[in-house]
């Protein structure tokens, strides 16, 4: 994996636990939860389409 997608899904983890600990910041979960999305999609685009830059 690329590391960029690793770093978004490390930003990603982070923001839900955060979201999760504080009920105040509870759009930091659905933040980290998109993240990871964007980056799991983007990851499945790159291992379906073959890309190996």
């Amino acid at each position: 994996m690329n590391l960029l997608f690793i770093i978004i899904i490390v930003v990603a983890v982070v923001l839900a636990i955060l979201g999760g600990l504080n009920s105040a910041l509870s759009w930091l979960l659905w933040v980290g939860i998109i993240l990871a999305v964007i980056a799991i999609i983007a990851w499945l685009i790159r291992v379906v389409s073959g890309n190996k830059a």
